[in-house]
């Protein structure tokens, strides 16, 4: 069987546009060409983005339309050799409600034309899900439809987590007994050796999106915060990330300072001479947040907030990251590192190299049908 020399990879969007799934496909793919020479092609789904044609010396082709039409006119449609696409699924990415039935069409309609087309799938996320008054109750059964008729479609499934797996298992309907589990690597570097805890600034860092930011200080959480910084003498709080429109200056005298919107380059900086990392997240989907997977990446402390949840994907509370508000015992800078080095070690396991490794296992299969 021969190697693949190029693919096709489908994501919401791509560079200077803020998007975590974007970012992971393009470490991805850059990984794949460093240590396989595989050759990526980008689709950027999204008709608004403003990107160049060439990023990180890789293709790019943007959709100007929505629609299942246009996405066919970008698939690659080789006559006489394997075409493979590579897509990586949220359903809010490619539709408002998170219901891109184009792209699901789209797909379909590009996998009937020929023989030798397959699609590789990645499920960053497979339907919401939500309260009576919220439109997430709403659209979630077409969504849920459309994620089962992805997985029927796709040749190959792969996910960050166990629950995810169980799904796409109970779609396939026999198609995909066993689906890899990759919990998401971290999108802002894997240093090398980060530096023990004691040898770094007593900084508490809050870093994401502007939502899950605004969590970590609402719905009473700032008095888990005072724990924290208290009980590990923190001197600091670097809040990374879109502005929020709360107006929190300090937290029991300690000052917050926002850094708004920082490089990978910078954020990894400042992780690696950090000691707590703090979330505000459902506990059984961490390995499918790319902040967690910082945090664990640069060897902090991560310390969340309890949600109800049992122990998935590898990972122990009380052993891979801290709960602030859940447990009497007082946090120490020893029993951080323990927690630290445990989230280190847990990452290692499945970092970006790993990642390509397993996509390149997958890719490779459909060579020589």
């Amino acid at each position: 069987m021969g190697y693949v020399t190029e693919i096709t990879t489908i994501v919401p969007r791509l560079t200077p546009a803020i998007d975590g799934v974007g970012d992971y496909g393009l470490h991805l793919a850059q990984q794949m060409r460093q240590d396989f020479g595989l050759i990526t092609q980008f689709i950027v789904a999204d008709p608004h983005w403003s990107g160049a044609s060439v990023v990180k010396d890789f293709s790019v082709k943007q959709l100007q339309k929505q629609s299942s039409h246009s996405l066919q006119g970008l698939l690659p449609k080789q006559s006489n050799s394997c075409s493979i696409v590579l897509l990586h699924y949220v359903g809010y990415g490619y539709a408002k409600r998170g219901c891109p039935i184009w792209l699901v069409r789209g797909l379909e309609s590009w996998s009937r034309g020929r023989k030798n087309r397959y699609l590789v799938t990645m499920f960053h996320e497979l339907y919401a899900f939500g309260s009576i008054w919220t439109s997430q109750y709403w659209t979630s059964p077409l969504q849920r439809n459309l994620a089962a008729r992805l997985v029927i479609l796709s040749d190959r499934c792969l996910t960050s987590n166990q629950e995810y797996a169980g799904i796409i298992q109970k779609f396939s309907l026999g198609k995909h007994p066993e689906n890899p589990i990759l919990p998401i690597f971290s999108n802002v570097g894997e240093p090398e050796n980060p530096p023990p805890l004691w040898e770094r600034q007593r900084r508490l860092v809050v870093f994401g999106s502007r939502g899950s930011r605004e969590r970590v200080y609402q719905r009473s959480r700032i008095v888990v915060l005072e724990r924290i910084c208290r009980e590990l003498e923190i001197t600091e709080i670097w809040d990374i990330g879109p502005a929020i429109d709360l107006q929190i200056e300090s937290i029991n005298g300690i000052p917050i300072i926002c850094q708004g919107i920082l490089t990978a380059s910078q954020v990894s900086s400042v992780l690696a001479n950090s000691i707590v990392g703090f979330f505000d997240y459902y506990l059984e989907c961490l390995a499918k947040s790319g902040i967690f997977a910082a945090y664990c990446a640069h060897r902090l402390i991560p310390v969340g907030v309890w949600y109800e949840a049992r122990d998935v994907d590898g990972l122990q509370v009380d052993h891979h990251y801290w709960l602030g508000d859940k447990y009497a015992q007082k946090m120490n800078l020893s029993a951080g590192q323990t927690i630290a080095n445990n989230a280190y070690s847990w990452y290692k396991n499945h970092r970006l190299i790993v990642h390509a490794q397993t996509f390149i296992t997958h890719l490779h299969r459909y060579l020589n049908r």
